[in-house]
């Protein structure tokens, strides 16, 4: 329960092996590349250009630097989950330090949840024991995207609390609840807690909250902050919302995630920024930024998707890397897809410290016919322009939409707005509830 270090060392380990970033082309620029295609849910052009599966897919998904050292031979080599998107240039990376590491990067962490330490899981949140709440001295994950709202665990206090306490080893906490009142039915409801060492090195802050009115509008959301005694530093932000389309009159559920962890010892962190936005015809807009730094290497990754619910679609990928010595590399797609003809085009490339660039370009024209004009070319000479009989795939809708977040939104649909008085009518200024400040403290912001 008491806010110590050990659980904060325990999860940044900063000793670095090694960061590998191997490119390799599109799958539609090699001979194998149609195979790693058809693995993908797909939908096929042949006859009545319908016909549908689902496959998993192993392409990789972040950017990561290359780094050499006396311990590179001994690293372990993992992949980067590819999370639901098309086929894209692959990124190898190896790695042995957590403050670094996917969640996919070890077996244990797959066993347990993204968001609930064991301690939390032994004594529910919020839950009194000894008087204080339980200690959150665990850092975000990388590449763990957007948590469904069961994650967290929220569970706001029916009565306004003001305590605080100090445990048997001199560490301190606190927790308290309160309801604030605003025009046009505006009502939040929140909870705050934290807690402190006993000699002041390590800490950590967290923040529930509900918010309603009475155009519809509702949200649930969650702040989280902490420190260790090394300096390791890291901030975290969650927001479920659902309100009406200004311009189309349509519900719409918006989930967002911001995540960032900062070194103590070093300079190295990341950042993230993750979304997702569904409204009840099916239009989906998905996306993330992504920022690293290890060192004097950084590296950065933009990919979207946008589904308009008529069966319309478009994808893109931007992700690079680069050093002090001014070497650089990275790869990008982008595909647009509509009743089964569409295009895909993308770039690989390098860039020496001395300022020499290599990049191969390559580009898909689909038809609509089982026809495929597949073109491109790189600095070193190649080239390729040709016509073949392929079939065409590709994500016509997102594999989780509408009914899903609806299913995965229960306490945020079950927000009780405050009881209207008869002839009072709601103020359907769209955008008259603003959303909370979510951008990182300045003190965490990457370098």
């Amino acid at each position: 329960m008491a806010a110590t270090s050990r659980g904060f060392a325990s999860h940044l380990d900063f000793k670095l092996r090694r960061l590998a970033f191997h490119p390799r082309p599109h799958p539609s620029t090699s001979n194998g590349g149609l195979e790693e295609l058809r693995k993908r849910r797909r939908f096929s052009l042949r006859g009545d250009r319908r016909g549908v599966s689902r496959i998993s897919c192993c392409c990789s998904d972040s950017v990561v630097p290359i780094r050499s050292g006396k311990n590179a031979e001994k690293a372990e080599e993992w992949r980067f989950d590819s999370k639901k998107r098309p086929p894209r240039a692959g990124v190898q990376a190896s790695a042995a330090l957590p403050f670094f590491a996917s969640s996919s990067s070890s077996s244990s962490s797959a066993a347990q949840s993204h968001f609930l330490s064991r301690q939390e899981k032994n004594y529910p949140r919020c839950t009194p024991r000894n008087s204080g709440p339980q200690s959150r001295d665990t850092p975000p994950k990388r590449d763990t995207g957007i948590a469904n709202e069961k994650d967290w665990g929220i569970s706001l206090l029916t009565e306004n609390v003001n305590e605080s306490g100090t445990n048997e080893d001199g560490s301190t906490w606190y927790r308290e609840s309160g309801e604030d009142i605003g025009d046009n039915g505006y009502r939040c409801r929140w909870t705050r807690m934290g807690g402190t060492s006993h000699d002041a090195s390590s800490q950590w802050k967290e923040t529930w909250w509900e918010k309603s009115d009475w155009t519809g509008y509702k949200e649930l959301g969650v702040e989280k902050s902490g420190r260790n005694a090394q300096g390791d530093s890291w901030w975290e932000t969650w927001q479920e919302v659902l309100h009406q389309d200004e311009w189309s009159n349509l519900a719409r559920i918006e989930r967002s995630a911001q995540k960032q962890a900062k070194s103590g010892t070093e300079n190295a962190g990341w950042y993230e920024k993750w979304w997702e936005k569904y409204d009840a015809k099916g239009w989906t807009e998905k996306g993330a930024h992504k920022y690293g730094r290890l060192n004097e290497q950084s590296w950065w990754e933009k990919w979207g998707e946008h589904y308009d619910g008529r069966g319309s679609v478009l994808k893109w990928t931007d992700k690079w890397a680069e050093t002090e010595l001014g070497t650089k590399w990275g790869d990008k797609w982008e595909e647009k897809f509509f009743a089964g003809i569409g295009s895909r085009q993308g770039e690989t490339w390098h860039v020496s410290p001395s300022g020499e660039r290599w990049s191969r370009t390559w580009g898909e024209e689909h038809f609509g016919n089982g026809k495929v004009h597949k073109y491109g070319k790189s600095t070193t000479g190649e080239s390729w322009d040709i016509v073949v009989d392929e079939e065409t795939y590709y994500e016509a809708e997102p594999h989780y939409g509408w009914a899903d977040v609806v299913g995965d939104s229960s306490q945020l649909l079950s927000i009780k707005p405050r009881e209207r008085p008869p002839g009072v009518y709601p103020n359907l200024e769209f955008g008259s509830t603003p959303p909370p400040a979510d951008e990182p403290p300045e003190e965490f912001s990457p370098q």
